[in-house]
């Protein structure tokens, strides 16, 4: 009668590694595309930085996502402006065919306004000599009216307005002061108390954006949390082109922390951004910077278009591929010295078959 024993234990399975808070901060760089600890540390990503909910109505847009857009809008509004100033310049040129003398010498009745000798003994002040007359007519001004003084408004700068055609609206739904502390560059201030108005609750870029063909609206906030309402009201109030830009600004702290917004981040946001750095890498910290005020703008300069594009191809192409090609590149290489050691190693044992092989003479 044989009694049925248990090999090993049921505890020995139990057992774990201990941990040493030394080197917790450490993380293995091998990527096999399935590693359960960056699926978990994804997992805590979106719950420490997203508010997913399933009653969402509205669509959202990742900061990657958002980035490229930008640096697409630029590159775009870049070619259209170098092509409107080779325009200009032809025009010019054409312009320039007609000499001056000839068109002094045109008489009064062709362009119907006095010659400026005889406007100065009126004490009148016109400016509008033959030449000026002739040279709008030909740039398409139409015609002028001398009752009225001229007034020279300001042709605005680059910078003081939004792109030409540009594909999006973005709204900042949080307070006006929040607004002007820390912002992303070209974004209007649209508070989300402005819907609880009952008459004119939008703007009328808002209005012009509203499901137009080829635009979109993006909302955004600091941690989703306004955003998220706003979004919500807009699209019950029929907006279809909306979307809301994932993360808010907390986000971009962590992934662009320069180039995309103007002014300073908010406190929250600097401390989720460190304690993430602080995890992947033991880096010492840097003194904290004074806040700055946020500046309206509207462009991106060369340099923040170029830290964009540096912050993207950063989070695209992770920097440790690197160090996954050396090992790919290590495991190569020794498979290469194991076949080269095996065959030399047959080719040995083959020469001492042959001249064994060899008859005594």
């Amino acid at each position: 009668m044989s009694v049925k024993q248990n090999i090993g234990s049921v505890e020995y399975m139990k057992k774990r590694i201990p941990k040493n808070a030394k080197y917790e901060h450490i993380k293995t760089r091998l990527d096999t595309g399935c590693s359960l600890t960056k699926y978990m540390e994804r997992l805590e990503e979106i719950k420490k930085n997203y508010r997913y909910r399933k009653d969402e109505i509205f669509k959202r847009m990742k900061v990657t996502t958002f980035a490229q857009l930008i640096l697409q809008v630029a590159s775009v509004s870049d070619l259209n402006e170098s092509e409107t100033d080779d325009g200009s310049h032809a025009a010019e040129d054409d312009v320039s065919v007609v000499s001056s003398a000839d068109l002094e010498s045109l008489p009064e009745h062709i362009n119907g306004f006095p010659s400026d000798h005889q406007d100065a003994g009126d004490g009148r002040d016109v400016c509008h000599t033959a030449r000026s007359t002739l040279l709008s007519v030909i740039s398409g001004v139409g015609e002028l009216n001398l009752d009225q003084k001229t007034q020279n408004d300001p042709i605005p700068e680059p910078d003081d307005r939004p792109y030409p055609d540009c594909p999006y609206l973005l709204l900042d739904v949080r307070d006006r002061d929040q607004y002007d502390c820390c912002h992303i560059i070209g974004a209007h201030s649209f508070p989300i108390t402005m819907l609880s108005r009952t008459m004119n609750p939008y703007t009328r870029d808002v209005l012009e954006y509203k499901n137009a063909a080829g635009k979109i609206i993006i909302v955004y906030d600091e941690d989703e949390r306004i955003a998220s309402q706003a979004a919500t009201t807009m699209c019950e109030r029929g907006f279809e082109n909306l979307f809301m830009l994932c993360g808010g600004l907390k986000v971009i702290a962590q992934k662009f922390p320069s180039g995309m917004t103007t002014g300073s981040f908010p406190a929250a946001c600097l401390s989720s951004a460190t304690s993430l750095k602080g995890r992947k890498c033991s880096a010492p910290q840097q003194p904290a910077q004074p806040a700055q005020p946020a500046e309206k703008r509207w462009w991106f300069t060369l340099d923040e278009l170029n830290k964009i594009q540096e912050h993207l191809e950063e989070i695209l192409v992770p920097s440790n591929t690197n160090s996954r090609m050396s090992s790919r590149l290590s495991t190569i290489s020794s498979q290469s010295k194991a076949s080269s050691r095996q065959s030399l190693s047959t080719a040995g044992r083959d020469s001492s078959r042959l001249q064994s092989s060899r008859p005594w003479k």
